[in-house]
């Protein structure tokens, strides 16, 4: 059986360090590299997409990322117990006609004894932005470690 450590019950250190490592994964725009963090039967719901399992997971975010060009993301820890993690993040994208936009939610998640992603709840808002008020600058690919998260950037 596949391990991703951290592994739960989580600390406040070990949930903030799955945060990262999720926000990384997803930052690298690779649906193989990010599927592995899921169950083989995962469970998700996003907006109103319901992908269940790793090729189905990996389908969407190939098609997600097709659509939502520079794609850069940040995450934030907003709450943990044993094994559930509850992030809040942002991401910034440009549409195929060139409009950005940044996309706001929420996500809840539930972990195996493995300290894989069994279970996936995400709600997500858009906001259409000017590329002047983006706010997530970063070569594409993980964000800086020295680059503000989401609360010291006001979001």
């Amino acid at each position: 059986m596949t391990q991703k450590p951290p592994l739960p019950p989580f600390t406040r250190e070990t949930a903030i360090q799955k945060v990262r490592m999720a926000e990384d994964a997803w930052n690298s725009r690779d649906p193989e590299r990010v599927s592995l963090a899921y169950t083989v039967d995962s469970q998700w719901r996003n907006r109103a997409e319901f992908p269940m399992g790793r090729e189905a997971i990996k389908a969407f975010l190939t098609a997600k990322w097709a659509r939502e060009n520079q794609y850069r993301l940040i995450k934030e820890l907003w709450a943990f117990i044993e094994n559930r993690i509850a992030v809040r993040f942002a991401y910034e994208w440009q549409d195929q006609d060139g409009a950005w936009f940044r996309s706001y939610g929420n996500e809840n998640w539930e972990f195996d004894e493995n300290g894989l992603m069994r279970l996936r709840f995400a709600s997500i808002n858009d906001l259409a932005i000017s590329e002047a008020q983006r706010k997530f600058r970063w070569p594409q690919g993980p964000r800086p470690l020295d680059h503000p998260g989401l609360s010291d950037l006001g979001l």
